[in-house]
């Protein structure tokens, strides 16, 4: 990957419907040019898909989110963390899963419709065999989010 494919990546990430000939003219390629990077990310994987940032429903009620960091006992975190991610991935609510370095093994985002749901899914994490803490660090505010712009 060169400079214009981490150049043509950032435009991408921050507007993908951003024409090809606008980002053409800001990388300095030809529209053919970045049209073909384009799809040569893609198919490496680069590019994984598109989406639109919607905006809340007013009428949908506010979401509970959370950071649940899980500790395992376990002297081969990572592997075991890997063998728990797919669990992990079925749970409804879970919207991210990261092993982390430190004490903390896994580090989980989660957005529930309530509290009741957040219970739910404590006893499904809680059916990890090696599951030795969880804690739960619930956001009371957030202030920006630069992945979901």
């Amino acid at each position: 990957m060169d400079k214009f494919d981490q150049h043509i990546l950032e435009i991408l990430k921050h507007n993908a419907r951003r024409s090809v000939s606008d980002i053409a003219r800001e990388v300095n390629l030809s529209r053919s040019a970045v049209t073909a990077r384009i799809k040569r990310l893609e198919t490496e994987g680069e590019i994984l898909g598109y989406h639109a940032n919607l905006a809340k429903d007013k009428k949908e009620p506010d979401l509970i989110c959370a950071y649940l960091a899980l500790k395992l006992d376990t002297s081969n975190s990572i592997k075991r963390c890997e063998s728990y991610a797919q669990y992990i991935y079925g749970l409804e609510g879970v919207k991210s899963c990261r092993a982390i370095s430190g004490e903390t093994d896994m580090m989980l985002y989660v957005e529930v419709p309530s509290m009741a749901r957040m219970s739910e899914l404590h006893d499904a994490l809680y059916q990890i065999p090696e599951l030795k803490h969880l804690t739960t660090h619930t956001v009371l505010s957030e202030f920006f989010d630069l992945y979901n712009r």
